[in-house]
């Protein structure tokens, strides 16, 4: 075996020596992909099958890469190919790393996100959590890509050389570059004024642009909000920062709903109130916060009757409403049908006789 190593081509050996290497790396990244989803399985909580998941691509192929850049000195590979070697070697391995920081970072987005429940009632600290996450692992998978895409760059010499060159004039490069990335920088300095000043976070409840609907995701230079008929509104992050806005879950998600209803003036407006009550009380959608009927406006034809009662968050107080909006109306249509606005129209004078005889009549 000896006799045969040394009879070998070097180019044939070192193929069969980074052949050899490739396979061992592999298997021992299989062996440790294998005894941590074995560890994996002990927990019950499905965040660690995520992570492994995410982990697995990248540590498969830096491995490989890690694997072959340390046996380079070692097999003395010929000129060319260990300056191809080393070439390689000098993009790949840092873009393999800045890929397994960012599926670290994903990874650890995920477990927080696990434990920041926005389903539950009372969500207002989850959102927070969820909106801050979203936001800082953006910002960080933005600055790991730009670091990892700067170390590329510098394992290329005559990259590096022109770099070195130009340092006399960064000043008035980075004034150009700015200038010409105004708005997006000015974008991303505001999503990360938006993570710690929080004036929207996940699952907020907004009007913005006359459209009603729900922060569905933040990203680092827009915002994407799911309108209540699936539609999707797409708003620039400064438009949060720079312009009003309704923020219907700012501090909690319990909201004051109203109905408005035209009676005609002589209804009895006590015994519509007793009708609201009943309505407002029985249903399984209202708080048990507060609730009142009250007549807010008068005309000769009718009065307009407003009831406000309060929900746990905005679609309750949408559905909420409507049950009493009807609920009203049919209680007024079989039990209080005087209540319907009747219009009365007093008949015009007739005109006298004498006024007749004095008007020309034309012959048909």
């Amino acid at each position: 075996m000896p006799a045969l190593i040394q009879t070998m081509p070097p180019a044939l050996w070192t193929l069969a020596t980074a052949l050899a290497v490739v396979v061992a790396a592999i298997a021992l990244q299989r062996i440790a992909l294998w005894a941590a989803r074995r560890a994996v399985l002990r927990s019950r909580d499905t965040v660690d099958d995520r992570i492994v998941e995410r982990l697995r691509r990248p540590m498969f192929w830096l491995v490989i890469a890690v694997a072959l850049s340390a046996i380079r000195p070692v097999i003395d590979p010929p000129p060319a190919v260990g300056k191809l070697w080393a070439g390689l070697a000098g993009l790949l391995v840092p873009a393999l790393i800045g890929w397994l920081v960012i599926a670290l970072l994903g990874a650890a987005a995920d477990f927080v996100k696990a434990r920041a429940d926005v389903t539950a009632p009372d969500n207002l600290r989850a959102r927070r959590r969820r909106t801050r996450v979203d936001i800082l692992n953006h910002v960080s998978v933005f600055a790991v890509l730009l670091a990892t895409f700067c170390i590329m760059l510098m394992s290329i010499p005559s990259v590096r050389n022109v770099g070195v060159t130009l340092i006399a004039s960064a000043g008035l490069a980075a004034l150009a570059v700015g200038a010409a990335a105004q708005p997006a920088l000015k974008n991303l300095i505001g999503g990360l004024q938006m993570a710690f000043t929080e004036p929207i976070r996940i699952d907020d409840v907004v009007v913005i642009e006359g459209e009603w609907g729900r922060i569905e995701q933040i990203y680092l230079t827009y915002v994407i909000v799911k309108i209540w008929d699936e539609r999707r509104l797409v708003v620039p992050v400064t438009k949060f920062l720079e312009s009003s806005f309704q923020n219907w879950t700012r501090e909690t998600s319990a909201i004051m709903g109203s109905v408005i209803w035209h009676f005609d003036p002589a209804t009895d407006v006590a015994a519509l109130r007793t009708a609201v009550q009943d309505l407002v009380t029985r249903n399984p959608r209202w708080d048990g916060r507060f609730w009142n009927l009250q007549v807010t406006d008068t005309a000769p034809e009718a009065i307009e009757v407003r009831a406000l009662m309060t929900a746990r968050d905005a679609s309750t107080a949408f559905d909420l409403r409507c049950d009493v909006r009807e609920g009203l109306l049919a209680h007024v249509r079989a039990q209080m049908p005087a209540a319907l606005v009747t219009y009365r129209h007093t008949p015009a004078p007739r005109q006298s006789d004498s006024t007749l005889s004095h008007q020309t009549v034309f012959p048909a």
